[in-house]
């Protein structure tokens, strides 16, 4: 790569190597014009384009012309200062973008699991209050039931019957239920219910088992414990409480920008993965 073709810039006094290329993603901008000596705000000094403005939000300037794409930190606040800062560089479709402020913002996400265990079977009940993760969640957990005699009961797993795989009862978009254990058919039979959760392999028929692995599960997927209290004594239900940061679905915002087009571009929100 030829020194032409790199640009070094001292913004606030933080260094920045880029490409000359991605400067000119938006040829109407200041940053574009700067590379043409266009522009008087910018000074060459010692072969740097030194930029007397912030050089933190300058990063996230970068990031977008490298991306076109507006991907920010979950903690991040500054949408105000970040979008001034576009407007000086001359960066209006970014700028658009970062006044879509509750699009951009992350949001809390709030999950229970409501666990029964007075008799068998064990009863489980899961809330979320965003109906994508509930979804994302009710294809990794798998409830697979068959019949089972008393006489083989002591017999290692798995029994000669096959298990049957069923579907989990999903009352609203927001919530699903599911059982596992024994329950009492007739005569010398009864029904067992194994419950399996993506990606661990293993069938569990305990609830406390079950209990176990879907808590670490959620605790690995983000979410982070904040209370367990007792519903009903009577009933013996346990609710767990979990919460995490989740980004929003505009967080990622790429734009429709073919590099060395004019500087007038539209945004559109790009789709965010389940469970992400």
């Amino acid at each position: 790569m030829s020194n032409q073709e790199l640009v070094v810039l001292s913004v606030g006094g933080v260094r920045f190597v880029t490409r000359a290329s991605t400067l000119q993603q938006f040829p109407e901008s200041r940053l574009a014009r700067m590379l043409k000596d266009d522009d008087r705000e910018f000074k060459l000094v010692n072969g740097e384009f030194f930029v007397d403005r912030d050089g933190t939000l300058f990063s996230y300037i970068l990031d977008f012309l490298r991306t076109l794409q507006v991907s920010l930190p979950t903690d991040f606040s500054d949408y105000q200062r970040l979008q001034r800062e576009a407007e000086f560089y001359g960066l209006y479709p970014l700028a658009d973008l970062l006044s879509q402020e509750h699009l951009l913002k992350p949001r809390l996400e709030i999950l229970e699991v409501h666990f029964s265990f007075q008799e068998m079977p064990s009863f489980f009940r899961i809330f979320g209050s965003c109906s994508t993760t509930v979804e994302t969640l009710a294809e990794q957990i798998t409830v697979f039931t068959g019949q089972q005699s008393r006489q083989s009961w002591n017999t290692p797993f798995p029994s000669q019957k096959p298990l049957v795989p069923l579907p989990l009862e999903r009352p609203s978009h927001h919530d699903m239920t599911f059982q596992c254990g024994t329950d009492y058919s007739a005569g010398d039979q009864f029904v067992a219910r194994y419950v399996s959760i993506k990606p661990d392999n293993r069938k569990l028929i305990n609830g406390t088992n079950v209990l176990g692995l879907l808590l670490d599960t959620l605790l690995k997927d983000g979410f982070r414990l904040i209370s367990t209290r007792t519903v009903s004594d009577e009933e013996k239900i346990e609710c767990y409480s979990f919460e995490r940061m989740k980004r929003g679905a505009g967080l990622t915002v790429t734009v429709n920008q073919t590099p060395g087009s004019s500087g007038v571009a539209q945004a559109k929100r790009s789709q965010v993965q389940k469970g992400k």
